[in-house]
């Protein structure tokens, strides 16, 4: 199979999409001049190009793209060549209204954006289908090809009957028979039994409160309903080139693709990632989703789309401080990209995203955009060799699962103030605050090479991942499970007890007796710490320890944080500085150990194959202290000792024998 390494080479890949059809062609000899004193040598082209290209139902005008991709070539850049098939041209949804999606209200979302298409539609697969085949028997032998990209950040729902008629297909191969759906989704509350499959639609817009369960097989077939679409373009191209590889772009922590199912269907995994320059955590998230996209490519992985300064979608869109795009860039490095592209390379001047930022910015080659974006392309030529295909050690694992997060997003809940993604992150983050790496991986997957396994919340635990995390800790390993976990099964069924008896052995809870939330803002008072938005009053078995009680109120005495064992079981969300903590403790119990030991506030330490990469995140010069001399690979420069980075600067060192 081809991977990333076939279109690497060696090399980290840099650039971004290059949309050269919203310019007159003499602008692209301006354009490839720029790319190369930047030191781009990878362009996604054609991502939203299908009307240039197909101007009319079945006509193909290839010229423009055929000479784009020679004279790319010319100047030794590689295509990432897009099918582009997101945004169907206004001439579909006229003649095919039917393609269009409807939202659960019946509304018709119309064309005018991108992403206008039901991904059931017949009509829509086969156009899309007919242009993919000819894009690739095109361009199958073009020498600048290195990678295909599929569609464009899949994010489509439709409610319409279309895809009423292909979900009752997808529940009849889930379940079978008709009693088996009524079973799984509990119809026998409010009077919701289904005699005949005709009379099952997806949860269009209701009286008062949807069926959870059919929310959640919507939420699954919708993700399915989707990768139908990529693996049938996907299949096209392959055929055509199968040793280039093929990819499609996540969104970070978006709930409509169960990207560990994705993941298995690319040779690589790319994702768009946008920090908010704003956000002091800003850091920590773009290590949160390095960390899980690199999890999912279980190795290197692309960063398709970064913003080399604003976006244009926030209510408040701020630019990134000089130094900050190239901190971030590298920290993506660090944990484990062997691509760095941006969304774009010229920033547009019309349209939607004309104050969306590009490498080229509307400063020009002159504005400090620019600058930073050619030390950027510079400095990863220099580690470029030394880092592409290596790995990022990890001890501990961080589950994360769509069904379970599904489930916890449907109405009727104890608290809608919880966030699984809120949490995900919290909890990340407090690993990222004590210098720990980790790795992602999903509930049910073998978690015998990690040392400690945390589990933030899976409110959905399938039978099987259950049985995973008991055979874990049996065998020796850490657990540290969050509140509400283990709650349903994969119907979203409540377990008995409220809690899975297995789960609950292991913990060593021998009651759950009831859940309390907390409002917003208010805190639970913990020994040695505050929790924040959620308790529980919980009953012990003999075997288990209370690690820190309730100190007051209606849970005085009660187990906060509760261990059997090697298994933890933390009732509430402990303030930030108890959480990281409580994590560290557990984890150097585990024998694990920080990346550095007293790091200064504010700065990341990852290893990267032989190579150390120190990223001041803080807003101030600092110093880090090292132990022996090492060579910073960027500047040449030995240091002894000591390491001094600037604000948001950034060391990538390699230690010299003594």
């Amino acid at each position: 199979m081809p991977s990333l390494h076939d279109a690497t080479r060696g090399r980290i890949l840099f650039g971004g999409d290059y949309n050269p059809e919203q310019w007159p062609e003499e602008v692209w000899a301006d354009d490839v001049r720029l790319m190369k004193e930047a030191g781009v040598n990878s362009v996604t082209v054609g991502v939203f190009s299908w009307a240039m290209i197909e101007p009319r139902p079945g006509v193909r005008e290839f010229g423009w793209l055929d000479r784009l991709m020679d004279l790319l070539h010319s100047h030794g850049m590689g295509v990432v060549l897009a099918t582009p098939t997101s945004s169907p041209p206004p001439w579909m949804g006229a003649l095919h209204p039917e393609t269009l999606p409807r939202a659960d209200d019946g509304t018709v979302v119309g064309y005018g954006s991108r992403q206008h298409f039901c991904p059931s539609s017949p009509v829509y697969r086969g156009y899309a289908k007919a242009l993919s085949e000819d894009l690739a028997a095109r361009y199958a032998d073009h020498p600048a090809l290195t990678v295909w990209h599929i569609n464009n950040e899949y994010c489509t729902y439709c409610w319409c009957d279309e895809s009423a008629a292909h979900f009752r297909r997808w529940l009849a191969a889930r379940y079978g028979g008709i009693e088996a759906l009524n079973s799984a989704w509990g119809t026998a509350f409010w009077s919701q039994r289904y005699d005949n499959w005709a009379e099952v639609l997806p949860p269009r817009r209701a009286q008062y409160l949807r069926n959870p369960a059919q929310e959640l097989d919507f939420k699954r077939f919708t993700s399915d309903a989707l990768m139908e679409c990529y693996t049938a373009e996907r299949d096209i191209v392959a055929r055509h080139t199968p040793h280039i590889p093929v990819t499609t772009n996540f969104m970070p922590l978006w709930a409509g693709q169960d990207a560990w199912a994705w993941a298995g269907q690319e040779d690589i995994v790319s994702v768009d990632v946008y920090p908010d320059p704003s956000d002091p955590r800003a850091g920590q998230y773009n290590a949160m989703i390095a960390d899980m996209t690199r999890s999912q490519a279980g190795g290197p992985w692309m960063l398709m789309e970064q913003a080399a300064g604003a976006v244009n979608w926030r209510p408040v869109n701020h630019p990134k401080p000089a130094g900050l795009n190239r901190l971030l860039s590298l920290q993506s490095v660090a944990r484990g990209a062997d691509a760095l592209c941006y969304f774009q390379w010229r920033q547009s001047r019309q349209g939607a995203e004309k104050f969306h930022s590009g490498m080229l910015s509307h400063a020009g080659e002159n504005g400090r955009v620019f600058r930073e974006v050619k030390r950027i392309g510079a400095e990863l030529s220099l580690i470029g060799a030394r880092v592409t295909g290596s790995g990022v050690p990890a001890d501990v694992v961080v589950l994360h699962d769509w069904d379970a997060w599904w489930s916890s997003t449907q109405d009727g809940r104890p608290s809608s103030l919880v966030s699984y993604t809120a949490l995900l992150q919290a909890w990340h983050g407090a690993l990222w605050d004590g210098g720990i790496s980790a790795d992602f991986a999903r509930p049910d997957a073998d978690l015998s090479a990690y040392r400690m396994v945390l589990v933030p919340q899976l409110q959905l635990l399938k039978d099987a991942a259950v049985d995973n995390l008991v055979s874990y800790v049996r065998g020796g390993g850490t657990l540290v499970c969050g509140f509400f976990t283990g709650v349903v099964d994969e119907d979203d069924r409540v377990r008995a007890g409220g809690m899975d008896s297995r789960l609950r052995d292991l913990l060593g809870i021998r009651t759950v007796h009831e859940w309390w939330p907390l409002d917003a803002g208010a805190t639970v008072e913990c020994e040695g710490f505050s929790g924040t938005l959620w308790s529980e009053e919980i009953e012990a078995d003999e075997q288990a320890e209370t690690v820190a009680a309730y100190t007051g109120g209606e849970l005085d005495g009660l187990p906060a944080v509760l261990r059997k064992g090697t298994a933890y079981y933390v009732s509430t969300l402990p303030a930030p500085e108890a959480l990281r903590a409580l994590l560290g403790r557990v984890a150097a119990g585990a024998g694990v150990r920080p990346v550095l030991e007293d790091l200064p506030s504010g700065v990341e330490a990852v290893r990267r194959g032989e190579l150390l990469f120190l990223l001041n995140h803080g807003g101030a010069r600092t110093t880090v202290t090292l132990r022996g001399s090492h060579l910073d690979l960027l500047t040449g420069d030995v240091t002894d000792g000591a390491v001094e980075l600037g604000r948001h600067g950034v060391a990538v060192l390699e230690e010299v024998p003594a």
